[in-house]
């Protein structure tokens, strides 16, 4: 797959979660304020407690529209198997489970489009990643027990 059309989707997917983060927000704000979130004694603390919730979902939205800028502005790098991976680097890996394609972002990690997983440089397997070559063998510590993979191709 191409790695600009890869980012686009990306940016899509997270624009549309940025969305959806900026809709709970203004359910939730909305809520607290509503005449009947007003409290009905010292004890009741549901407009406080919903006011949080907003705050917390206003940050949430914030980190996406950084999330969303940060994607569209990413610099694809044209890699080939002798190059370092390195963000925008397109990834197949082998392991015990079989062979699989990532695409390393800043953000994004986890989402699957057209078949290929994006994992950030910041997660477990992205930073163990960073800086190998096609050929190169990892190991990879995740619950507990060692998972071995290939690195087979770099683009």
């Amino acid at each position: 797959m191409d790695k600009k059309a890869l980012r686009e989707a990306l940016a899509v997917r997270l624009e549309a979660e940025l969305e959806a983060a900026e809709a709970a927000q203004r359910a939730t704000l909305a809520g607290a304020t509503h005449e009947e979130a007003k409290p009905e004694n010292d004890k009741d603390t549901r407009a406080l407690e919903q006011s949080y919730l907003a705050r917390g979902q206003a940050q949430r939205a914030a980190d996406l529209r950084i999330a969303v800028a940060e994607t569209r502005a990413m610099p694809i790098r044209e890699l080939g198997d002798e190059d370092p991976i390195a963000l925008s680097a397109l990834v197949t890996i082998q392991d015990e489970k079989g062979e699989q394609t990532l695409f390393l972002a800043r953000h994004g990690g986890g989402e699957v489009i057209e078949g290929v997983r994006v994992i950030t440089a910041g997660s477990p397997l992205g930073r163990a990643l960073l800086g190998k070559t096609a050929g190169d063998d990892v190991e990879l510590e995740q619950g507990g027990r060692v998972r071995a993979l290939s690195i087979q191709r770099v683009r």
